[in-house]
């Protein structure tokens, strides 16, 4: 089932992305009608590999760099998907989408059967920590698409040139309310992924230090998202600054990671 899966799942993106691409440039009634189906579909196919892997090895499915780039492609189709149904706007996905096709493509290819691993890589609190911090990062990386989608359009609009992005793309209210949705996903995973590694640390590795430049990263991270989400609330930024910090701050995570 595992060898099926991983054969599968790759082709199933694919075809997913396919018809995002042919709702987005061809407007084809049947690739919107169907693309969003499709979603839940592939999302499910993924579940069932998540769980078979750790089911079959005994230990979470975020313990190689492969297994970790399956897991970020899942995160990010996962998260799309809540953006997608709370926004009501489909006319992303495709750029979104991409993103996760790649990461299971690799993950696909290069991916090995770990039947021995540490045993601190078979905590709870550990698989928690990774899982929710790989959906952080998805959270963040879609901010930044969506930062970079608006001002695209922003600029697009300020120079009267009216190509396929502004026809296409939603408009810069809802692309805002996108990336609001995907800061505070970014926001509420993080803070899991914190608290979890606080609690492992110490489990893992006796005489620790929490002065670790992952651990700091990821902490101002935790707070660049924080200060967006409590500036956006009391209205004091928006648009292009809300667009700019979400840009900065996957940048700051391409970094840490």
């Amino acid at each position: 089932l595992i060898i099926i899966l991983n054969v599968a799942l790759p082709l199933l993106y694919f075809a997913l992305v396919w018809t995002y691409g042919k709702s987005f440039f061809r407007d084809l009634p049947w690739a919107k009608r169907i693309k969003s189906a499709l979603l839940l579909v592939v999302l499910a196919t993924h579940v069932i590999f998540l769980v078979a892997r750790p089911v079959s090895f005994s230990h979470p499915p975020v313990t190689s760099i492969p297994e970790i780039l399956s897991m970020l492609a899942f995160s990010v189709s996962a998260t799309y998907s809540v953006i997608e149904r709370r926004s009501r706007a489909k006319e992303t996905g495709y750029f979104i989408l991409n993103i996760a096709f790649f990461f299971q493509l690799f993950s696909s290819v290069f991916i090995r059967d770990l039947l021995v691993v540490p045993e601190i890589l078979k905590s709870f609190w550990f698989g928690l920590h990774v899982t929710d911090a790989l959906l952080g990062y998805a959270s963040i990386t879609i901010s930044a698409v969506y930062g970079l989608l608006y001002l695209m359009l922003y600029h697009e609009i300020k120079a009267h040139q009216f190509g396929v992005i502004y026809k296409k793309l939603p408009n810069l209210e809802t692309l805002e309310k996108m990336n609001f949705i995907a800061i505070t996903l970014a926001f509420i995973f993080l803070s899991v992924a914190i608290i979890a590694g606080v609690i492992w640390l110490p489990m893992a590795f006796p005489g620790h230090s929490y002065v670790d430049p992952k651990l700091i990263g990821t902490i101002v991270i935790w707070m660049m998202y924080g200060i967006g989400i409590i500036t956006k609330l009391r209205g004091l930024v928006r648009g292009r600054s809300l667009m700019v910090l979400s840009i900065c701050a996957f940048a700051v995570a391409a970094f840490s990671m």
